[in-house]
């Protein structure tokens, strides 16, 4: 086998990619950028039933969003393809027969088996350490399936073949896969083959301490991009899930982390996910994110939920996001923040119309809309003093005043801030909403 270290990511297309199975690419991605290596993309398609072509474009697209490239594999090529493996079937072939000619196949009932040497194998791996398992008795090791009766192959032949003829220095998986580590070194052994060396990294598990499902929040990479969090802020999270530089830090970029990954840093114990910390640290990406990539990011969010910004000018649309910035965490959250700006529709929250629609607020927004007519320059500062002064005209506190307006003009208790948004707004749609919701009292 040769020096260069070469590892791969081989996922099923059976769904989606899930947030394990990304944490796991990104993992092989940063040590094959950390040693200068080759990350392999290969496609494990075997089970034809329930593989889709829509899956297999959702494992390109997730990986690409996270910024994964891979260096061989689909639709980039190399010298150890083909990359799927259900084109691969002269190679098992191949290999089925020298275990055949070894003398380590049975038949049974249809089905070819890999004949157990009955020994203990130690599996020396870089992040569990030297673990011995004892393969002797056949009641707790039963002699492995390697093709079905059906002619299909079983995982472990095909992907310690694979393996094997690709090379594969490292292989980086789920600690799910560390059981099954001595029945692929007995492979290798008996297909006369040096063993890569093994990393199984821990398993990402809820809070309350069950693993991840399909149906868990968080569990699939694609509702982090439908719901418009950052590629950087998620591959940050998962750098630091069952790895971290030492330093306790929670922010890192990712040219760093290519410089400190090493394997043996990996955490022994399973790692806990936290939609919640994934979400805030998201939002402090957001807030440093360029002018540019915030409002195009913005707009796409904005149109997903149904805004039609073409209608209104540029520079508006630009002055009214500006005004949202550092103000939310993931940009699913930006429409209902900033929807008034782009619909004059808008509907009131229903606990904001009992606590400030209240009889007595009802002339002191029509004493602030007149001191709002009468403002020649109807600017964030013009703006302020006005409803200043109407608070103290009233006798009331400014609070008195910016809720029920808040309210009236947006149709929520909480948004940008007031002034700035008043005067983007403009006189003329500020007043009539004013207008609006003094005839709703």
């Amino acid at each position: 086998m040769s020096s260069a270290v070469r590892v791969r990511f081989a996922p099923s297309p059976t769904g989606y990619l899930h947030i394990g199975g990304a944490r796991t690419a990104l993992f092989n991605w940063l040590y094959a950028h950390h040693t200068g290596g080759t990350l392999v993309l290969r496609i494990e398609d075997t089970d034809q039933a329930r593989n889709t072509a829509e899956a297999t474009q959702a494992i390109y697209d997730g990986l690409r969003w996270l910024g994964l490239d891979w260096d061989e594999g689909p639709q980039v090529g190399g010298s150890y393809g083909p990359y799927f493996q259900s084109e691969r079937n002269d190679i098992y072939e191949h290999h089925l027969k020298r275990l055949e000619e070894g003398g380590h196949l049975f038949e049974e009932n249809g089905a070819i088996r890999f004949r157990s040497p009955r020994e203990h194998v130690v599996v020396d791996d870089v992040v569990c350490g030297k673990i011995d398992f004892d393969l002797t008795n056949p009641e707790t090791h039963p002699d492995m399936t390697i093709r079905r009766p059906d002619g299909s192959w079983i995982f472990h032949f095909v992907n310690v073949v694979d393996d094997l003829e690709m090379q594969i220095s490292h292989v980086i998986r789920g600690e799910d896969h560390l059981s099954n580590t001595p029945k692929h070194i007995e492979l290798y052994r008996a297909l006369g083959a040096e063993p890569p060396r093994f990393a199984h990294i821990p398993l990402i598990l809820n809070q309350d301490g069950s693993k991840m499902s399909k149906r868990d929040a968080g569990a699939s990479l694609n509702t982090y991009i439908a719901e418009g969090f950052l590629p950087e802020a998620v591959r940050n999270y998962l750098c630091l899930l069952g790895w971290s530089p030492k330093d306790n830090r929670e922010k890192i970029e990712i040219d760093e982390a290519v410089r400190l990954f090493e394997l043996e840093k990996i955490h022994r114990k399973n790692a806990s996910f936290d939609l919640a910390k994934c979400t805030w640290l998201n939002g402090e990406y957001a807030h440093q994110l360029p002018d540019d990539r915030f409002h195009s990011l913005a707009l796409i969010a904005l149109q997903k939920a149904g805004f039609d910004t073409s209608k209104f000018p540029p520079d508006y649309t630009r002055a009214a996001l500006d005004t949202c910035k550092g103000k939310f965490r993931i940009f699913s959250e930006l429409p209902a923040y900033c929807g008034f700006y782009f619909t004059d529709e808008i509907s009131y929250q229903p606990e904001g119309v009992a606590k400030h629609f209240i009889p007595e607020n009802r002339p002191r927004l029509q004493s602030l809309r007149e001191a709002f007519k009468a403002l020649e320059n109807f600017d964030a500062t013009s703006i302020e003093a006005a409803l200043k002064a109407t608070a103290t005209e009233l006798g009331v506190k400014v609070g008195a005043l910016v809720h029920p307006t808040r309210l009236a003009v947006t149709g929520s208790n909480a948004g940008p801030s007031l002034y700035h948004l008043l005067e983007i707004l403009g006189k003329t749609k500020a007043l009539a909403r004013l207008d609006r919701a003094v005839s709703q009292f």
